[in-house]
Parts: C-alpha cells; structure tokens; sequence
C-alpha cells in the first residue's frame, strides 16, 4: 500500500546521496547489518557506573568496526547477564531521581513519580503509533511512535494537542511496545521512528522497549535536541540516524516562541555531538519572517561545521497552528520568496539538500 502513496520512496535507498551520507542506515535498513542498540545488547559490563560505561563503549565500538567489515558475525554473539544496554537502562533511572534528560534540569524525582516542566513522570505514556509514509522518501515506510508531551512546547506546533498536553497518554508497557516493534519490522517497515512531542522524557521506556525487541531495525531519534549531555552520551550506542528538528537562530527568537533556555548553545552542542556519534538528517522548518534570524544563521553553521556529515530537509510546510496567532510575525504560511531565498543559500553554501 505504501508503495502507491509513495512511489519515490521505492528506491529512494538506491539514491546516490543517501548512500553516500547515510551509508551504514541503509544497510541497517535493507538487514544487511545489525542495528546499533542489538550491539549494545551484546557488550559485557562489569558494574553499573559512568566509568564503566566509557569503558562499554569503547568495546562497542570495536565490535561494531568488526560487525561492519564482516569479521564477526552478530548471531556469534550471546546476551550477557549484564549488558551495555543494562548499564544505559540503569543510568538514566538515576538521571530521573534527580531528573537531567533535558537541559530543563528539572531535578524532581521522576521514579518516585513527581512532575518536572514535560509532565511526564514514571510512566510509559504514547500518542499514536503507525506505518508514516510522510517522512523523507528514504525513511519511508517508516514505524512512528509518538511519545508524548514536549519540554519546548513551541507556541505554533503542528502537534501541539500532544506537546502541549490537551489529550491524554496513553499508557502502554515497555514489553508491548517492543512486540508492536518487531511486528511492524515485519511488516515492511525500515525503521523505528521515535518522536512526539519529545521523546527525551521517554528514553527509559524507550531503552527498555529496546531491550525486549528482538528484531533488527535502524533507530531514528526524531528529536529538538534539547537533551543534556549525559543523555546524548546514553544515546550513543542506541541511535542509527538522529532526525533532528533546528529552528532557531543565536537570536531571541526561542526565548519568544518557547520555553527552552539557551536553546542555540544546547542545539548546537548536541548537533556535533551526534554528528561525531552516527548519521544524520536535519530539518529545519522554515518560519515567516525568521529568515534572517534563524534559517540564515542555522545554515551558515551547518556549513561551517557539520555540512559533509547530514543532509539537509529545508521545510515550506509551516502553516499557523495553536497559538500562532498571538505573534502576527508569524500568523501566515511562509511566501514563495523566503522559501527560494532559503533554499538558494542552502545549495549556495554546498549543503547536501534531500526531502
């Protein structure tokens, strides 16, 4: 059925570009080789520290230089009693006791249930899954998992009855979830797609969810990248693609429109982080008169710092939503004209641009 809603996506694996860029997604894609956090699953620890979780990684990506030149073969390898993907579950139920998955750093107990700014507090709560075929063509069809609530809460969200918390969660197991994984992985899709909202308050039951599923498919991180540090260290391991939302400029204009602090710092902290730890593709959405503040200013970074390591999705689909309308800035859809001179400057600076 996909195939008919989008026929671009039928080969979009074959695109010369997205081979070049996002080499190792694909052959995760097509199960020529072993997701990342299958890897992890099969890394020996021998305590439960951030020191040995260095030391986990090291051995994790020694093994994964070996999966990746065929030298070893992942159905060689057993589960230990402890492993990296145990460590990673442990550390963040100790990041939640004093929550610091984002740089919120609300610092409540989360295990204990209390609420932080994302509301979300010992429970697995999700929105919505299902089979997207409104992704990037090469992502498509593509497993979302919709987590819910957001620890940005953008004023304009296109889903902003689950980021900003007007419908409820749902509650669901870590155990289910991963079995509605691997059945959708059966079904054809090619990957998990893990968004919301914001699925940063999630990543427990996310890396549980991991540790339940069997089988072998690529992990997309459709984040803001607006986590701390430690949490961009647990990722690494886990994530295949980091599918990433960049907005807003070194301006004011997250100050205005959300409730992140230092979003440029963070935001762009995290992009080198995650183009040193895998692959990636970024979207900006384009925002009426921010081009100037924010879609020039992101750019020039990108190119500067990351260009050879991402594509690019430069994004005309804003439209007002929600509260939009309290900013006559940007109570309109982006015109012709800011599109093309985004995209211009985008191609201009030599960024790989793929919807």
């Amino acid at each position: 059925m996909w195939q008919l809603l989008r026929p671009d996506a039928i080969k979009a694996l074959e695109d010369p570009l997205v081979k070049k860029v996002l080499p190792r997604y694909v052959k995760v894609a097509e199960d020529e080789l072993p997701a990342k956090f299958q890897l992890a699953k099969r890394i020996s620890v021998k305590s439960f520290s951030w020191k040995e979780h260095e030391e986990g990684m090291k051995k994790f990506h020694k093994l994964q230089e070996r999966i990746d030149k065929g030298k070893i073969s992942l159905k060689k390898l057993k589960i230990p009693k402890n492993s990296l993907l145990d460590l990673k579950i442990f550390l963040v139920k100790e990041m939640m006791k004093a929550c610091e998955l984002c740089e919120q750093k609300c610092r409540v107990n989360r295990i204990e249930g209390e609420l932080g700014v994302c509301r979300v507090g010992k429970e697995c709560l999700i929105s919505s899954e299902f089979v997207h075929t409104g992704e990037e063509s090469y992502y498509v069809p593509s497993h979302t998992i919709f987590f819910w609530s957001c620890n940005m809460q953008c004023i304009f969200c296109q889903n902003y009855s689950i980021s900003h918390r007007l419908e409820p969660g749902i509650k669901v197991d870590p155990d289910l979830l991963a079995r509605i994984v691997e059945k959708r992985r059966a079904e054809g899709c090619r990957n998990l797609n893990l968004v919301g909202g914001e699925p940063t308050p999630s990543l427990l039951w996310i890396l549980e969810t991991l540790k339940f599923c069997e089988a072998n498919t690529p992990v997309l991180w459709n984040s803001n990248m607006y986590m701390s540090e430690k949490t961009m260290k647990i990722l690494d391991g886990i994530v295949d693609v980091y599918l990433t939302d960049f907005k807003f400029g070194p301006g004011e204009c997250s100050k205005k429109l959300t409730i992140a602090k230092n979003y440029w710092e963070v935001v762009t902290r995290n992009h080198l982080i995650a183009a040193n730890q895998t692959e990636m593709t970024i979207r900006h959405l384009i925002l009426p008169n921010h081009i100037e503040c924010c879609s020039f200013p992101i750019l020039d970074w990108i190119a500067r710092n990351i260009k050879d390591k991402c594509l690019v999705n430069v994004m005309d689909q804003y439209y007002p939503c929600y509260k939009a309308s309290d900013f006559p800035e940007i109570d309109r859809r982006i015109s012709a004209g800011e599109y093309a001179a985004v995209l211009e400057r985008a191609k201009r600076l030599g960024i790989n641009v793929k919807d």
